[in-house]
């Protein structure tokens, strides 16, 4: 059976249908193990969550996980202390990975790709590992301070996760508009602010969201380097999970948390939208 040629005048349908297959596969196919993995590892979990938060211990629809929650003494207090650790570790990883991405960026090193590798390569290692490593380092440094000790393994812990989307987002800007504004008198810092600045955007959104999230639910590292002092939101989720009789209410704070890291994603989805769509009339 001979394959149909498509010709420039060929019929925008034909297009279409020859654009959305790859040697006959439909590209949707190649998306099916992601769904599977999204709904084993995902949806499933997800509903478990919802069924448990849900439901009283005799498994009858029940919203006392959540009066619970709202009930608790100074409960308020640690999720703010959460995300106050969680800002301030984000703030933190931008001011340290910016810089850095400018750097790699525009360096005219021939070899760029071994020094990123050296800063993504603490990835590779096991969180736990590393942070019992940091433990140590801080404490050769008489580090003794609990919160700075949780502050700064976040910092380390979370650090590539800005580095990395910044770095991408950089690399493949257009050059040309920077050279451009500083043939029209623009300063460097000019540059940076007006031009670099605003079409890094989108990076710098996609690494507050990969940085903050994952601090904000975080529990092994305030486990590790602090004390009764550091006791995050994560902490008590955790320690609702560790009670056999505790996953309902575990699950109700796990779902709250959910909510309100889903409205700083839609916050930062906006913000990114509205830069497209000022990008795109400018």
């Amino acid at each position: 059976m001979t394959e149909k040629l498509v010709t420039p005048d060929a019929p925008k349908s034909l297009k279409t249908n020859k654009a959305k297959r790859i040697r006959g596969i439909k590209r949707s196919t190649f998306s099916m193990p992601y769904l599977a993995l999204s709904i084993i590892f995902v949806i499933v979990p997800l509903f478990i969550m919802l069924y448990y938060a849900f439901t009283d211990l005799d498994g009858n629809f029940s919203l006392a996980n959540f009066a619970h929650f709202f009930s608790r003494p100074n409960i308020m207090a640690v999720m703010g202390k959460s995300f106050l650790v969680a800002l301030i570790t984000t703030v933190v990883c931008f001011l340290l990975a910016y810089p850095l991405a400018l750097a790699l960026t525009f360096t005219s090193l021939n070899r760029k790709f071994i020094l990123v590798m050296l800063f993504i390569l603490p990835m590779w290692i096991n969180s736990l590992l590393r942070t019992y490593a940091m433990k140590i380092v801080l404490h050769i440094l008489d580090v003794t301070n609990a919160w700075t000790a949780v502050t700064v393994g976040m910092v380390y812990d979370f650090f590539p996760f800005m580095l990395m989307p910044l770095y991408t987002v950089l690399s493949g800007m257009d050059r040309s508009l920077v050279e451009a504004s500083q043939d029209l008198g623009a300063s460097p810092v000019k540059s940076l602010f007006k031009v670099v600045l605003p079409l890094s955007l989108p990076g710098i959104v996609s690494g507050v969201l990969m940085v903050f999230m994952p601090t904000v639910s975080t529990f092994a590292i305030s486990d590790i380097l602090g004390d009764t002092s550091t006791y995050l939101f994560g902490n008590v989720i955790d320690q609702w999970f560790r009670n056999s009789g505790g996953w309902h209410i575990g699950s109700a704070y796990s779902f709250i948390l959910l909510i309100l890291i889903a409205a700083t994603v839609l916050i930062a989805n906006k913000i990114t939208k509205g830069h497209t769509e000022v990008g795109g009339v400018l």
